[in-house]
């Protein structure tokens, strides 16, 4: 009786399933101010991209721009993004908008969503940030279009 008791407690048990998320392949990225997604200007956007990713698995990251708060330093931030081939990259905040607004047109294959002041071009969408709500269900509109829906 100890042999089956010790046998039972020491048998291997199986492996549990992985928890890991499965994602799609696009790819939606944020470019914000140094307040990063608690800044009360981002957090609509960071809600809705959140929710959009839930909807999709399409894969949602962010990246704040560090150092001085310029149009100049959020550039290099804006191109990193780029390089690192985002699908989509939405920004808030003066100097990532900013920046949409001065390098746009040197990234003419890149896809930006520009929440707050910029100007609209062909490859430059502008989303009104004066409503909360608006904006978190533009950014899940946003996401949620780059990839269908997965059951």
């Amino acid at each position: 009786m100890v042999a089956v008791l010790v046998g039972w407690a020491l048998w291997p048990q199986p492996d549990p399933e992985p928890r890991q998320r499965a994602y799609a392949a696009q790819t939606a990225c944020l470019l914000t101010g140094a307040g990063g997604v608690a800044d009360p200007v981002a957090q609509p956007v960071w809600a809705g991209m959140q929710e959009g990713s839930l909807a999709t698995r399409v894969k949602v990251q962010y990246l704040e721009v560090d150092g001085a708060q310029t149009v100049a330093n959020a550039e290099t931030f804006l191109a990193s993004l780029v390089q690192t081939r985002c699908d989509l990259i939405l920004t808030v905040g003066e100097a990532p908008s900013g920046a949409v607004r001065a390098t746009a047109a040197r990234f003419p294959s890149a896809r930006f969503v520009a929440f707050g002041p910029a100007e609209a071009t062909s490859n430059v969408s502008v989303v009104d940030s004066s409503d909360p709500e608006t904006v978190r269900r533009s950014a899940r509109d946003l996401v949620t279009g780059l990839s269908p829906a997965v059951d």
